[in-house]
């Protein structure tokens, strides 16, 4: 399945932004914007991820949304 035809793990009609590259469950990889911000919120973001849109999108998110100034990873292709 190609990039521009997946949708979000979660909620399963976003297009994702981001990729959990080292996901707790492997069902729930691909995260669309609206998701991802949710799991920003909630407490539990993403820590190593890989933007999918070539726009820091999910790191705004984190220095917009995210109290814990935890370290997180940007994975490479």
């Amino acid at each position: 399945m190609g990039a521009h035809r997946r949708k979000c793990d979660w909620c399963g009609s976003g297009t994702p932004i981001v990729r959990d590259m080292d996901p707790v469950n492997p069902g729930y990889q691909y995260w669309c914007e609206e998701c991802a911000r949710a799991l920003i919120i909630k407490g539990d973001p993403i820590e190593t991820y890989r933007e999918l849109e070539g726009e820091p999108i999910y790191g705004r998110l984190l220095d917009e949304h995210c109290a814990l100034k935890r370290f997180y990873s940007f994975a490479r292709a």
